[in-house]
């Protein structure tokens, strides 16, 4: 993993030690921690994507509520993802950049199973390490809230809890068992109604 000018080698270290199963892709993290893993929803009704600045206001509302009780007083780490198909190629979406422009490259997971070189494709995340405040990643949440932007995370200096928000809500990786049902009780009506917690 390559590093930026915040602290990336630190935290690529740090990834390795606390998630050795894998690299920071969002999306495969709860398998491996399903026992600290619970999910939210953005909206009521589990609906997915807000219409009105009024839904956009309960959605940032829960985003936040959740990222303020998991990291109040504390910094954090907010990773992006961009995709590209060379390695320095154009990356996708171009509004990554825009909604985090205090991101540097942190690390590029390449993909080249496939045989043909045509098909090989680059994960370029990026990070800042922040003062956690309610909204300070509102641009980013917005994106992710709209499907814009996929893969983000959020987590402490330490990597003992991560905030994955997607288009519909958000997975939390407490920072243990108790956390996360803590967590799951205090917010109750913004669980999943799958009995799966999907």
């Amino acid at each position: 993993m390559s590093s930026g000018d915040f602290g990336g080698e630190r935290l690529s270290a740090l990834w390795r030690r606390r998630f050795p199963k894998g690299p920071p892709v969002a999306h495969e993290l709860r398998a491996g921690h399903s026992d600290r893993w619970v999910r939210f929803h953005s909206l009521p009704g589990s609906k997915r994507y807000p219409e009105t600045e009024d839904e956009y206001a309960i959605v940032l509302h829960r985003y936040n509520t959740l990222l303020d009780e998991l990291f109040e007083g504390t910094d954090v780490y907010v990773i992006t993802v961009a995709w590209s198909w060379d390695p320095d190629g154009t990356e996708l979406p171009p509004r990554r950049a825009e909604a985090h422009p205090e991101g540097s490259r942190w690390t590029t997971l390449v993909y080249e199973d496939d045989p043909d070189p045509e098909l090989h494709s680059y994960t370029h995340l990026y990070a800042d390490l922040r003062p956690w405040r309610p909204g300070t990643v509102d641009a980013i949440l917005r994106e992710v809230a709209d499907d814009v932007l996929s893969g983000v995370i959020i987590t402490d200096s330490g990597l003992s809890r991560l905030h994955l928000p997607y288009d519909g809500g958000a997975d939390v990786i407490a920072a243990g068992p108790e956390e996360r049902d803590r967590l799951r009780d205090r917010h109750r009506e913004w669980l999943p109604r799958n009995p799966a917690g999907l």
